[in-house]
């Protein structure tokens, strides 16, 4: 598949990715593919990626039901990141985060005092709409 020859991958033949909600924009996560993930997406219709930690492709929601529909891929300028376009399934609002949030990018840095970089903390910005303990067994 010529297309999959375009993309930079890095010298362990991923590429990193980043899943984007349609209609609110909201970045839901981030994660890897392999050529064989990027190609399973392409040819599903849903967001499969590649599990570092288990060595092997992971279907998004195979344990959740959290299935990501992805209704674009867009590769950056550079040919070395890609943007999915997602419909997040499963629960109302869908739940992207293992965390049972709706973004895993639900911690906010704040410095209170001076706005800058010294002396801030992580804030957490978003609800647990479900509890981990019930969605992965």
């Amino acid at each position: 598949m010529k297309w999959l020859d375009e993309l930079k991958w890095d010298d362990k033949g991923l590429i990193p990715v980043i899943a984007q909600e349609v209609g609110s924009n909201d970045v839901l996560m981030f994660a890897w593919m392999n050529r064989e993930a990027l190609a399973k997406t392409a040819e599903l219709g849903r967001a499969v990626y590649f599990s570092r930690s288990r060595g092997k492709l992971w279907f998004k929601g195979e344990e959740s039901g959290h299935v990501q529909t992805v209704h674009e891929i867009r590769m950056d300028c550079d040919s070395d990141v890609l943007l999915l376009k997602v419909t997040q399934q499963g629960y109302e609002p869908g739940i992207a985060c293992h965390t049972g949030r709706h973004s895993c990018f639900f911690s906010l840095y704040r410095d209170a005092k001076t706005g800058g970089p010294q002396g801030g903390a992580w804030t957490v910005t978003e609800p647990v709409l479900k509890d981990p303990e019930s969605i992965y067994k």
